[in-house]
């Protein structure tokens, strides 16, 4: 089993009493760049694999095998950060819920996040039961709040370390859900996929009992605009000098950091390098212009 941080460390981050920011990683660099930038936490989402490995958007073609592949890529480069991923498609049975997480944490997962669908409630105690070693959160889809709520209830009834209820305007409906389930650790997606309604400060959100709040497309989409500009000026000028790009030699801190040894934090690969460079201090580290 790839080495990486524990389920008990992350429902203990779940149990804190504050918010943790958890951006989306898709690759040993972004992992190593997410880490560098002081994140407590990461995600590889579905939508994530499927757009880098595919380049289609999220309609169901990243298989539990695709996921824990990608995630044992990138583990290493954590140092120690844990990795919540995606369990969407394909689990629909409590066996085949067990099989994923067993595969997940081999490849170094601390935690899944279960689409909702099929019967959660089974699932969710299969995998209390068989495998305590990952963490579960619940995605919880309700058609209005009432039943989201209700979802929300019984998947933690079932043994999820948290629940995810889908919303769409914070402000109007997590209030709701805090008040029927008091001491119920939340976790809300950002996702680009979900437009409009309102956002509440992190503050806000801590008070209501958010304790995880997912970005898991932010970095890739920024990653893809960034590689159209590129491309763009490519073409027109013939080169890319007008885009704003890492430095080589903060790349090759990245790509050092991305294949430390297991064990090892992914800063202390970066440490003590000398390396001068637009935007970097002198251990190479969180000041570099990405």
């Amino acid at each position: 089993m790839i080495s990486g941080m524990t389920a008990a460390d992350l429902r203990a981050m779940l149990a804190a009493d504050h918010l943790t920011h958890v951006p989306g990683v898709y690759d040993p660099a972004s992992a190593a760049l997410a880490v560098r930038a002081g994140h407590r936490a990461v995600h590889l989402s579905g939508a994530a694999v499927a757009a880098t490995m595919l380049g289609r958007p999220d309609l169901g073609f990243a298989p539990a095998t695709q996921i824990a592949d990608r995630a044992a890529t990138l583990v290493p480069a954590l140092g120690g950060v844990p990795l919540l991923a995606d369990a969407d498609i394909g689990y629909e049975s409590p066996d085949h819920a067990v099989w994923t997480a067993l595969a997940y944490r081999r490849a170094g997962i601390s935690g899944l996040i279960l689409d909702d669908g099929g019967d959660t409630v089974a699932r969710i105690a299969a995998l209390a039961a068989q495998a305590p070693e990952i963490a579960v959160i619940a995605r919880a889809e309700g058609r209005g709040t009432a039943e989201t709520i209700e979802r929300c209830r019984a998947y933690a009834a079932a043994g999820a370390d948290a629940v995810l209820p889908v919303i769409v305007d914070e402000a109007a409906e997590l209030g709701p859900v805090r008040a029927a389930l008091p001491g119920v650790p939340l976790v809300v997606s950002r996702s680009e996929a979900v437009t409009g309604g309102s956002r509440l400060s992190g503050a806000e959100l801590a008070g209501l009992g958010v304790r995880l709040v997912l970005h898991p497309l932010a970095a890739v989409l920024a990653a893809l605009r960034a590689a159209s500009l590129t491309y763009r000026a490519i073409l027109t000028d013939g080169d890319a000098e007008r885009v704003d790009r890492l430095p080589l030699a903060a790349f090759a801190t990245v790509a050092e950091g991305a294949t430390v040894a297991e064990g090892a934090t992914v800063t202390q690969g970066f440490a003590g390098r000398g390396i001068a460079s637009r935007g970097m201090d002198s251990r190479g580290i969180d000041r570099i212009d990405t």
